[in-house]
This record gives C-alpha cells, sequence and structure tokens, in this order.
C-alpha cells in the first residue's frame, strides 16, 4: 500500500463577497454554466457567419483571449448552412443566435451548435413552436438560452405594463417562455434579462434570482462604445456578483470583440471570481510625482502583455505612498528623483536611474515567473510515496 503525501499546505481560496447562489447545472458542449462551475466569459463574433474562414478566424483569436463561449449571429439561410463547419472546427463551444425566424433553431441544433439562444420577443409564433423546440434540444442534449431584451420584448408583455420595459416585465416573460418548455419537460435553460439601462438590468436580475434557479447569463445589451460601454458592465456586474449572482456573462461593446473577454476577464479576476494573472498597480499621479507616472505605467504594461502569471506590480511615482505600495506588491518601483528603487517581495534589491526602470521591471518580473515555475516542478517532484 502507498499514500501519497504532499509537503506544504494548499492556498486558502481568495475571498469572495457572497457565496454563489445556487442554481441547477448545465453543459454548454464542455463548458459548465451553473454555480458548481466557474462563471465563463462569452463574446460573440462580428463577421457574417456565411462568411466561414473570417468566422473562424475570429473564434481563434477570441480563444487566444480567453473567451471560453462564443455566439454566432444567424439571420440567413446562408448562415445557417455554415453552421456545421464552424460547430465541427471551432476550438470553444458555439451558440447560435437565433431572432425572427424559427426555422434557424432546428437548423443550428442539427448542425452541432452547443446551444442555441431565442429571443421570443421577435420569433414568429414562438410560443406555438416550443414543444418541438424543446424535443429537438432535448434530444440531442443541448441547452437553450432564453433572452430576453428591452429593446424586443413581447409586445403582450410590452402591452401589460404600459409600453415600459420594466424589471417586472424581463422577469415576467422570461419566466413565462421557461415555463412553456418545462411544461413539455425541458429544463436545460438558461435566463438572460437584458437592458440598456444598468439599474434597471441589476434589478431585473435580482428579482429573477429570487424566483427561479436557472443559471443566469449576464449582460447590459447596447453597453455603447468602448469606455461607456466598460463602465455600465463593470458597474452592473459587480453588483450582481457581489451577491452571487450570475453565472456566464458577456461584456457588449461597440469594439473589436477581442476587448469584451479583457474586461469580462479583468471584472471576474477582480473580483475574485477567477484566478488573478497580471495585475498592474500605478498610482493616478499628481503634484508630488517626480517621474512620468503615466508613461512608465504604460510601458510596463505594454512589456508585460500576455503574461499569464499571477504578479501583482507597483508603478509608484511619489515617496508618499511609493514605498508602502511597492513593497505589498510582488514587485514594484518608488520613483523619484530621477531614479527608482526596485522591490520584490517588499525587499529593495536595487536603485536604477529613471531610463531603466521599464526595462528592470520587465526582466525581474519574467525572473519572478521563470523562478516561481521551476518551485511549481520542484514542490511536485517533492510529493514523496510513503511504502507500507
Amino acid at each position: 500500500m502507498s499514500t501519497s503525501i504532499g509537503l506544504g499546505l494548499p492556498a486558502s481560496p481568495p475571498p469572495v463577497l457572497a457565496p454563489r447562489r445556487k442554481t441547477r447545472q448545465l453543459m454548454v458542449g464542455n463548458v459548465g454554466v451553473g454555480s458548481d462551475h466557474p462563471i465563463s466569459v462569452q463574446s460573440m463574433t462580428t463577421t457574417k457567419t456565411h462568411d466561414i474562414n473570417a468566422t473562424l478566424q475570429q473564434i481563434a483569436q477570441l480563444t487566444a483571449s480567453g473567451c471560453d463561449i462564443v455566439r454566432v449571429a444567424c439571420p440567413k439561410t446562408i448562415d445557417a448552412e455554415a453552421l456545421p463547419i464552424i460547430a465541427k472546427k471551432s476550438p470553444i463551444p458555439v451558440i447560435a443566435d437565433i431572432h425572427f425566424q424559427p426555422k434557424y433553431i432546428f437548423s443550428a441544433i442539427d448542425a452541432g451548435c452547443a446551444a442555441v439562444r431565442v429571443n421570443p420577443g421577435n420569433i414568429k409564433e414562438f410560443d406555438g413552436r416550443v414543444k418541438e423546440v424543446a424535443k429537438a434540444a432535448g434530444d440531442a442534449g443541448i441547452p437553450i438560452r432564453i433572452g430576453v431584451n428591452g429593446g424586443s420584448l413581447d409586445k403582450r408583455i410590452l402591452d401589460k405594463y404600459h409600453g415600459k420595459a420594466t424589471p417586472e416585465a424581463l422577469v415576467e416573460s422570461a419566466l413565462w417562455e421557461a415555463s412553456l418548455f418545462e411544461e413539455h419537460g425541458f429544463g436545460d435553460i438558461k435566463i438572460s434579462v437584458k437592458h440598456s439601462d444598468p439599474v434597471l438590468m441589476v434589478e431585473a436580475y435580482r428579482q429573477l434570482a429570487e424566483q427561479c434557479d436557472y443559471p443566469l447569463h449576464l449582460g447590459v445589451t447596447e453597453a455603447g462604445p468602448k469606455f461607456m460601454g466598460t463602465i455600465k458592465s463593470s458597474v452592473a456586474f459587480g453588483a450582481l456578483l457581489s451577491q452571487g449572482i450570475g453565472d456566464t456573462i458577456r461584456v457588449s461593446l461597440s469594439a473589436d470583440p477581442v476587448e469584451e473577454i479583457k474586461v469580462g476577464d479583468q471584472i471576474l479576476q477582480s473580483m475574485n471570481l477567477r484566478p488573478r494573472k497580471l495585475e498592474i498597480v500605478s498610482c493616478p499621479s499628481c503634484g508630488r510625482a517626480q517621474v512620468d507616472v503615466y508613461k512608465l505605467a504604460e510601458e510596463v504594461t505594454a512589456g508585460l502583455e500576455g503574461m499569464e502569471f499571477p504578479l501583482r506590480v507597483a508603478v509608484m511615482g511619489c515617496v508618499v505612498n511609493g514605498p508602502g505600495e511597492a513593497r505589498d506588491a510582488d514587485l514594484g518601483v518608488a520613483s523619484g528623483n530621477g531614479k527608482g528603487q526596485i522591490f520584490v517581495k517588499g525587499e529593495v534589491i536595487k536603485t536604477v536611474p529613471e531610463s531603466q526602470i521599464v526595462q528592470t521591471l520587465i526582466e525581474e518580473a519574467l525572473r519572478i515567473a521563470e523562478e516561481q515555475g521551476l518551485e511549481e516542478i520542484e514542490g511536485t517532484k517533492a510529493e514523496v510515496k510513503v511504502t507500507q
């Protein structure tokens, strides 16, 4: 009999603001969605889906940026005809986004897509086709996302709420459609109730979370250009994730979809809901600064772009907060009088001229990452087997 003994204690999980809301569990391809799984980050291609090469190329770029699940539009027959190749060749699960024409739902299922998103508010005679959709999706073993949007709410619901896409209206629409699927024995459902107003969106998801156990896909729809959309999404997602609400997210930006992944990933990292990677801490600068902090921070960020190693780097520009922040970081610089003190794990290791700060920080970051990698390898080797 042999027993493996690991040397050292495992690291404690990072603190979070609230435990995840308990949900039912779904599989979108090989990605789990629900409270038992990590929160996933999604995006949507901007290419014409029928341009298969361009679509697959963009999916590859999104995958390289950390995208977990990708959605593709399917507005035309030629798009539906492209789905089998895209679903087969995509390195990450593909969700077909269906509006207006219910026939494309069945095309997406037959094509082998990992899931289908339907918008009941604008699909013709959708309620009457739920039984067929439920059977087809159930037979294929794929989930359905019921995606309700403030801008395309079912007219019947909209009339009931006097033409306003209120949180109550969004929730009622989503749960009504989910109940139709449940009547036909289909429960592999996730829901989104998106709105362009973050306050209405947050309230809708809060109400929805109290009334069901479906996994929730978070999104502020039509969030806007990169800056405004990032702010809206960060505020809304932060409010919900801090309460344990949310199982998969999509940051909607009028920008390259790779930017959506960067923002979504950083939101989750900032809330300890995804392992932290590179984190740059830099002061906002002020009249006390004796170096160009903006330039230093930008150059360090660019030099370390793509680093997957969890490293906190402080780039500080004065002697007030600089030494303290630099000491608290894995790696840092406290700058002043044309030079910088380089800290590693709280200890000053050298002082360099301002012109060498960026290069020194990059070199030290790579050295720390390499040494940590070797320590992890040695730690694995240090597991010994005791034979009895």
